[in-house]
């Protein structure tokens, strides 16, 4: 008990939170992240977003000194609801973001909440995205939406902002959904980068997506399919064909499972990306996972020079994510479950 306790005091004064109705903030108060926020967009219904944004921007608040705020799908009772596509309240926080990251999946926003994303976006600034991201709007064919290209069926800008933008969008599931999990290979060639200083044995529960990021993508991070869910499984040997119709091994080659890009928008602004289709809560279990996306916030806010040897990513709090599925999440959650453990009363 003594352990913790201390444990809980040394986390309130390296971090306060606060919450408002719908979304919770980290005040990181140590580290290089000091004086940088960044806000997360939860939103998808399969990957609990929900669970595993708040526990990365405690890792980032705590660990790294930035000021991190968590927005969630929100129901008209004010509960956390990935299956309401149509409500992220708080999105105006982008107007004073160093930093975007999300996980999102078939979002509708209505026009004055998705503006502020966009806004966020031609002006230039850095997105990391994660899992689903890749088609993380939707929008109906009969929309009136100013901002209906961005969908992943558009055919004005094809595959939409998750193609267009981040480098790819969905395609398919390459591995074997829940049968076959995901380790991270990384190219000798890119060992350097970094994003990947002190990254080591990623694994991800999650399966690999197919995908085929644009030639000036740089690939960080190649997905071996395995035989099972376990990071001790072999590697599946299989041939299958791809959404082109081109017959492969499953390994051979592997696909990508994350890369960086930087994208020219059309104000002339350069985003710059970072997109891993890993990122479910379970897979944020991961060391190697979590190292790459602390690491993968300092690249993108113009800090790569404070990338330390080994990034601390020692999970902040009790974190026992719910294993991904449709309609998994946990019913009747408000923001304020989310605030940092020293903070409840």
């Amino acid at each position: 008990m003594k352990h913790v306790s201390t444990l809980l005091l040394a986390l309130a004064i390296l971090v306060q939170s606060t919450v408002a109705a719908d979304w919770v903030t980290y005040e990181g108060k140590k580290g290089p992240g000091k004086g940088k926020h960044i806000v997360f967009l939860s939103g998808d219904e399969e990957y609990r977003s929900e669970e595993g944004l708040p526990q990365l921007a405690k890792i980032l608040a705590v660990h790294h000194g930035f000021k991190c705020t968590v927005l969630f799908s929100i129901n008209k009772n004010g509960e956390i609801d990935p299956n309401t596509q149509t409500n992220e309240p708080g999105i105006e926080a982008l107007s004073t973001a160093d930093l975007c990251v999300i996980l999102l999946r078939f979002r509708n926003w209505p026009d004055e909440q998705m503006k502020h994303f966009v806004d966020y976006f031609l002006a230039g600034k850095p997105i990391i995205a994660l899992r689903t991201s890749t088609h993380a709007f939707d929008y109906k064919r009969e929309s009136q939406s100013i901002y209906k290209k961005f969908g992943w069926g558009s055919r004005e800008w094809p595959g939409g902002f998750g193609r267009q933008v981040l480098g790819e969008t969905w395609i398919s599931h390459w591995g074997v959904h829940k049968k076959e999990a995901t380790r991270g290979i990384i190219p000798d060639a890119v060992r350097k980068h970094p994003i990947l200083r002190g990254v080591e044995d990623i694994f991800g529960d999650t399966d690999v997506y197919e995908a085929a990021p644009p030639a000036d993508a740089t690939i960080l991070v190649n997905g071996q399919v395995l035989k099972g869910m376990k990071p001790t499984d072999a590697p599946a040997d299989y041939r299958k064909k791809t959404a082109k119709g081109v017959e492969q091994g499953v390994n051979d080659p592997m696909m990508p499972v994350a890369w960086t890009r930087h994208y020219t928008n059309e104000t002339g602004k350069v985003n710059k990306i970072l997109t891993t289709t890993l990122g479910s809560a379970t897979d944020l279990q991961s060391e190697g996972l979590r190292r790459l996306l602390v690491n993968g916030s300092l690249w993108a806010i113009g800090l790569e020079k404070k990338i330390p040897k080994k990034a601390k990513v020692d999970l902040v709090g009790e974190f026992q994510p719910t294993m991904y599925g449709f309609n998994s999440f946990k019913k009747g959650v408000k923001p304020a479950e989310h605030e940092m453990p020293s903070a409840k009363k």
